[in-house]
């Protein structure tokens, strides 16, 4: 084997050796490459509607996934200058929705949703959906209860215009998933989410999103269970049958934001 076929082998080899770990590139990756795809990527013509995911926005716990609110407010505020319309994500995931539509996701169910993110929906007057992973919002989750949004608080928001879904019950890869184990995630949090504020969801967006944490299996299950929304968090890579979503990070200026909107990041998935 030459040096250059060993050269990936011997740069892990190194980096492990210098106490790297591979969350530690994570970010420093991540803001290289969309910094660079945003000025040597390939715009692409869309037809149809672009749904946004977000997950938090200013709370840092979430590393790569928080955007802080001047940033977000910012990207609200270019997108409304360009001539989009925010509409509901439901719109754009049954009719195509417009070249011009365009809609707010956010997922995990985090308090910064609420505290930070809302206000400025309101602003302008931007209607948004939430995909809660319901044993967080019952108490158990990987961080203390002030960080995930209670039943008292998605019960206001769904009052309030909220479109709420489902995120799982554990957020679990579904790639690694069997049938009865996705069905119990599936069908425990659509349960829950009923069981708390009344409804059963008929939306779901996949924990992690890409092109290897969703299956047949899965997607079989979910139908199953009662969801006839399935969002992922990429947009051509994703797995067959589920709804497009172009993933947004705190590294994204808006040089890379407007990147995103005009299809840059298309075949790009997080890297992680």
């Amino acid at each position: 084997m030459g040096t250059l076929a060993r050269a990936p082998k011997l740069l892990k080899r190194a980096v492990r050796a210098f106490g790297v770990e591979r969350r530690h590139l994570v970010g420093p990756r991540m803001v290289l490459e969309r910094a660079g795809m945003s000025v040597l990527g390939r715009r692409v013509r869309r037809s149809g509607g672009r749904i946004l995911a977000y997950h938090s926005v200013g709370q840092p716990l979430m590393n790569h996934n928080d955007v802080p609110p001047k940033l977000f407010r910012r990207q609200l505020e270019w997108a409304t200058a360009q001539g989009y319309r925010f509409v509901p994500a439901s719109e754009i995931a049954r009719t195509g929705g417009g070249p011009m539509d365009l809609a707010i996701t956010f997922d995990d169910g985090l308090r910064s949703v609420m505290t930070e993110a809302v206000p400025i929906l309101k602003d302008f007057a931007a209607p948004w959906s939430l995909f809660v992973v319901t044993d967080w919002s019952e108490g158990i989750s990987p961080w203390t209860t002030d960080e995930v949004l209670g039943w008292r608080d998605l019960e206001r928001l769904a009052a309030d215009g909220a479109e709420i879904g489902s995120h799982s019950a554990t957020h679990p890869d579904f790639g690694q998933l069997d049938g009865p184990a996705a069905r119990e995630e599936l069908e425990r949090s659509r349960a829950t989410i009923e069981a708390r504020l009344g409804f059963a969801p008929t939306s779901f967006a996949i924990p992690h999103g890409q092109s290897a944490n969703w299956t047949p299996v899965a997607m079989s299950e979910a139908k199953a269970a009662g969801y006839d929304l399935v969002y992922a968090q990429a947009e051509e890579t994703r797995s067959a049958g589920t709804i497009a979503r172009t993933f947004i990070t705190r590294f994204d200026n808006m040089r890379v934001f407007s990147a995103a909107l005009s299809g840059v990041f298309d075949q790009w998935e997080e890297w992680a």
